[in-house]
This record gives structure tokens, C-alpha cells and sequence, in this order.
């Protein structure tokens, strides 16, 4: 039966976040597949056609913000 888990890699080890249900010893085989940041995971929910790297900027960019910061006086 498959798990899926998150984890973290520290010092050349993989914890995970949670307790796993396993045996002491048990033999598993390992998948890795990076976290997708919040950029990636939402990519194309609007049909956006653009890149990832572009949709990041316009994202994270506070000079895109809405309303426009305001100038100062």
C-alpha cells in the first residue's frame, strides 16, 4: 500500500514531519518529488499562458501591487 508523507532533509536525512506507520527495519522503496511552491501548484488555474518565472514576478513584485503603492508627497 502507498503513503505519502511530507519530510524534510537535514544532514544528509530525510525526517519525517510526522511518524511513519511502520515496522523497525521495515524495507521501503523511496519516491522523491520536491514540494511545489504556491506559484507552481496554482499555475493555469486562470488560464494564465505565461511562465512560471512570470507569473512569480507579478506574484511577488510590489510595484504590481493593486491598488499602486501610493508616492510619497
Amino acid at each position: 500500500m502507498s503513503r505519502t508523507f511530507e519530510a524534510t532533509y537535514e544532514g544528509g536525512v530525510l525526517k519525517p514531519a510526522q511518524p511513519l506507520p511502520l515496522q523497525e527495519h521495515e524495507k521501503v522503496r523511496v519516491t522523491i518529488q520536491p514540494a511545489k511552491t504556491w506559484v507552481d501548484a496554482t499555475a493555469g488555474i486562470c488560464g494564465w499562458k505565461g511562465s512560471v518565472e512570470d507569473a512569480d514576478r507579478f506574484a511577488t513584485d510590489p510595484d504590481l501591487d493593486f491598488p499602486p503603492p501610493s508616492e510619497g508627497p
